[in-house]
């Protein structure tokens, strides 16, 4: 029972703080689950985060939900995807209400503008730091330039980014096994 309370407390502490959905999760998710609690490795959590971009749903529950079911199984998983969720539906009631007679505000309006520049700035350290583990040789890298060229100037799927990456990191690890 008290693992149980660790996962729904350890995710309602970063559903607290998640603003700007799941790409801005990352680097939260990186502090805790990884760095703190060890609960996954952070080849773990890239994995993770890809499968959650590619399954139905949000993407920080869905990473959530994998996390808390390697640490529990199924209800280890449904505890912790509470948990994340929890502290959204408090706050979202409470703001839903306010919001409507307060947006017009302009310090309201620029304290979102804040939060969002806000957001960006953590979701581009995310990237960075698992660039920088993700990216470790020239079948990485290639693989890297054609997805980021894919998603700079195709409008598709990020399903098919996941699939084509996984297809291509299998036929380049094979060339390359072939050459050796």
């Amino acid at each position: 029972m008290k693992e149980l309370w660790e996962l729904f407390w350890t995710f309602a502490k970063m559903g607290v703080m998640m603003f700007g959905g799941g790409m801005a999760m990352l680097p939260i998710l990186q502090r805790e689950v990884v760095d703190h609690k060890h609960w996954a490795t952070e080849e773990e959590l890239v994995d993770y985060y890809a499968i959650g971009q590619c399954t139905p749903g949000i993407i920080s529950v869905n990473t959530s939900t994998f996390i808390g079911q390697k640490q529990k199984g199924v209800l280890g998983g449904i505890v912790a995807t509470l948990g994340l969720v929890f502290p959204s539906l408090v706050i979202i009631s409470i703001l839903a209400g306010l919001i409507t007679n307060f947006s017009h505000l302009v310090w309201v309006q620029n304290a979102f503008a804040g939060i969002q520049v806000c957001v960006c700035v953590l979701i581009f350290n995310a990237v960075m730091k698992l660039l920088k583990k993700s990216v470790v040789d020239k079948r990485t890298a290639a693989i890297f330039l054609l997805v980021l060229a894919g998603g700079v100037f195709l409008n598709i799927s990020p399903v098919w980014f996941v699939i084509s990456a996984a297809l291509l990191g299998v036929l380049l690890k094979n060339l390359e096994v072939r050459e050796t």
